[in-house]
């Protein structure tokens, strides 16, 4: 049974940060994708995605994180992952995303280490 995710985006002087709880599945991945266009990323911004309460990822959830990289590279904005957990990034340390996303302890270590860029 799909535990029910929350998802609440709020904006940081860097851009938007999504704060994802529960499990991220074919259920629930649709949640995210709904909120992406809302966010109203500008160039040099970042999307943080925030992972701490994610108990769960499948592949629904995979594709959906990857299309929220697809959505901040179109605005020409860069994404990261924050408080990534340890069974999740077993799972994309396993399918390569390591290489993909940027992960970092925290929103804020996020937020530091975002360097704006102008177009």
């Amino acid at each position: 049974m799909t535990q029910h995710l929350t998802l609440h985006a709020r904006t940081i002087p860097a851009g938007a940060v999504i704060e994802l709880a529960g499990e991220l599945d074919h259920h629930t991945a649709n949640e995210v994708r709904e909120a992406l266009p809302g966010l109203g990323l500008r160039a040099g911004q970042q999307l943080v995605l925030d992972l701490g309460g994610l108990t769960f990822c499948d592949s629904s959830g995979i594709t959906v994180l990857i299309a929220a990289r697809n959505h901040a590279l179109a605005a020409d904005a860069s994404i990261a992952l924050a408080a990534v957990p340890h069974r999740v990034s077993r799972i994309f340390r396993l399918v390569g995303l390591e290489q993909v996303f940027p992960s970092y302890l925290t929103v804020q270590d996020a937020e530091t280490a975002w360097h704006p860029t102008t177009g």
